[in-house]
């Protein structure tokens, strides 16, 4: 295979125009995810920011950082392709669990489905092609279905595994942002102000928490009640912990308990349900050791324990035969 592609100029052409594709591709995602995030924490840490300019400029540049994606779905689209899923609320409400908030996520992901249920295909047979191997036509028909079947899948699978992180993060960081919480609510601040400040905090240690709490702050600013910041928080969370704690501060409010003790109840039973987690992965560890341990450790134990018998009993047996033969 290497040297068909030293031999084949166009194929090495084809090769070094698919490593600049990937290259710049990924450069341009991580340069995209850079400026998102830059830009949440500026609207945190810059309260003018939240002024009558301040939204305006932060959602203009958010635009021009989409519109890509944004005007490729419309134009496909607009040639009679329609890419509505027909479960869209599920879909969007993963989405949103994995972090794609954006209202034209849904048409994205269907359309990222069927470029790679088509173009795998594509790649198994051009692969063949290069290789100059002419398989049978089961052969042929299997590879094209695995590959059409992992372009259908993995994209579910990239989503799922990133929403698990992205809760994995999120129920990590809210212990502390509950003690933070506490000392806010206790020293006098309102429940919008604390979690503003909380969110200004946060932005460097934990910036996933932060950009939670930051949305919730200007939902309440725009006129949102709290209970709706509240459950839609949860919902963009998708982490159980946080519906809970949502809930929990909803019912209080209605209920007019003392807010500050409902913080100081739930942080101590958040830090132990992550005393917990800890403990429970430290008592996983040595079953974990033991799969290496036995796959690669014992079979060399019982070789250097057992040759030196196995040679002695060859040296004793096998002159034995001989003789008595």
């Amino acid at each position: 295979m290497i040297d068909l592609v030293v031999q084949n100029a166009v194929l090495r052409w084809l090769l070094l125009l698919s490593l600049f594709v990937i290259v710049a591709t990924t450069a341009y995602l991580v340069a995209q995810g850079i400026a998102v995030r830059q830009l949440s924490r500026r609207r945190l840490l810059e309260p003018a920011a939240m002024g009558p300019a301040g939204p305006m400029l932060g959602s203009l540049r958010a635009e021009r950082l989409e519109s890509a994606w944004l005007k490729l779905v419309n134009t496909i689209e607009s040639q009679g392709l329609s890419l509505v899923d027909t479960k869209d609320l599920a879909l969007r409400q993963r989405l949103i669990a994995a972090g794609y908030t954006e209202t034209y996520a849904p048409r994205v992901y269907t359309l990222i489905r069927l470029v790679l249920v088509v173009a795998l295909p594509v790649l198994v047979m051009t692969f063949f092609w290069m290789r100059g191997s002419s398989p049978s036509t089961t052969k042929l028909f299997l590879s094209m279905i695995i590959s059409a079947a992992l372009g259908l899948y993995v994209p579910s699978l990239f989503i799922r595994a990133k929403a698990d992180r992205r809760q994995q993060e999120l129920t990590n960081a809210f212990p502390d942002a509950l003690d933070l919480m506490l000392v806010c609510v206790e020293a006098g601040l309102g429940l919008e102000a604390a979690f503003s400040r909380v969110g200004m905090e946060m932005t460097s240690s934990h910036p996933l928490l932060a950009e939670q709490f930051g949305s919730v702050v200007l939902e309440l600013r725009a006129g949102r009640s709290v209970d709706d910041a509240l459950r839609r928080m949860a919902d963009r969370a998708g982490a159980d912990d946080i519906r809970a704690f949502a809930t929990l501060l909803i019912q209080s409010t209605k209920l007019g308990s003392s807010i500050s003790q409902t913080l100081r109840t739930y942080a101590a039973e958040m830090r132990e349900k992550r005393r917990l987690r800890a403990e429970e992965k430290a008592h996983r560890l040595p079953v974990l050791i033991s799969i290496p341990l036995v796959a690669c450790m014992l079979p060399t134990m019982i070789g250097v324990l057992m040759l030196p018998a196995a040679i002695r009993v060859i040296r004793a047996v096998i002159p034995a035969l001989q003789g008595g033969g």
